[in-house]
């Protein structure tokens, strides 16, 4: 058995940090528990959600797990084993933080010579820029502007606040935003990229569920439905069974490759005739991140 210790990870609004686990000062009376019961403890989780953007939080937790371990070892089990969870949300620059915030920690409370293995669960960093996914606007409505008073400059509620509806939501690809993710603001195709004013909008996905809403606050052009906007690294929990909520249909999946990579797998030995054969052009106006034309097939 594993231990799982709570962490003090939440952030705003995120009650996920502290929902399972048990809190430090309770952990030697469960480990006393499970030895009276004949119960073998070999190590400890955490997990921290992704939506902490505290790399610090992984100290801590370390830092904690070291103290349950030397419960542990005080009571009679031997703690072989680390698990330090997921969270990982596929960002480099996340897994960069939390390296240099663990590593350090990892080498002093448990370095190699202690015979203690320690695991993660990168799932998520694995998956998630295996899909980008493509929503489209279906309607919109404009927040209340600021009619009162006589003044020649704009006030900060002068500037309209726009909600955005899309054919995609919470019950259907942005599923993890039910349990500890936040999903990142959204990317504009090529085409819209533009130097025009942005504004502070929110992203709700199409069931009208007040819980159904997929970014809380970004900034954004102005946008018209029939629009698309693009979020990458989308492959983590996106593809799950459809909800009954919605009775949405699972969006259509493309395979996509940029043609300088199909190149090079020719080169390897695919044929031409395997190269083309069922591939379309990706619309160029859906690539918010790739320099060349890109080669697709459904899936």
């Amino acid at each position: 058995l594993l231990l799982q210790v709570a962490t003090e990870a939440s952030s705003e609004g995120d009650e996920m940090g502290m929902a399972f686990g048990s809190k430090l000062k309770d952990c030697r009376h469960l480990l006393e528990s499970a030895k009276e019961q004949g119960l073998q403890v070999v190590g400890v989780r955490f997990h921290i959600p992704s939506s902490c953007d505290d790399p610090q939080a992984y100290s801590h937790a370390v830092s904690d797990a070291r103290c349950v371990f030397d419960m542990g070892e005080d009571i009679g089990f031997s703690m072989t084993l680390l698990d330090i969870g997921g969270g990982f949300n596929g960002s480099e620059t996340q897994l960069k933080q939390i390296n240099s915030a663990v590593r350090p920690l990892l080498d002093l409370y448990f370095p190699a010579s202690s015979g203690v293995s320690i695991m993660a669960e990168p799932g998520s960093y694995y998956v998630s820029s295996s899909f980008t996914l493509a929503v489209n606007i279906i309607a919109k409505e404009v927040g209340a502007r600021d009619l009162h008073g006589n003044h020649d400059e704009p006030s900060p509620n002068d500037e309209p606040e726009f909600l955005y509806y899309m054919n995609d939501g919470v019950y259907g690809s942005f599923t993890s935003k039910l349990a500890d993710n936040v999903i990142p603001a959204p990317a504009l195709p090529k085409s819209g990229v533009s130097e025009d004013p942005v504004f502070a909008s929110s992203l709700w996905g199409p069931s009208g569920d007040e819980l159904d809403q997929v970014v809380d606050q970004c900034l954004l052009p102005e946008l018209s439905v029939g629009d698309w906007l693009i979020f990458n690294n989308a492959g983590a929990y996106s593809l799950g069974p459809p909800s009954t909520f919605t009775e949405s249909p699972r969006p259509p999946v493309y395979y996509t490759i940029s043609t300088g990579d199909w190149f090079e797998m020719q080169d390897a030995g695919i044929t031409q005739d395997i190269s083309m054969k069922n591939f379309s052009l990706v619309p160029y106006f859906l690539h918010s991140s790739q320099s060349d034309e890109a080669l697709s097939v459904p899936a």
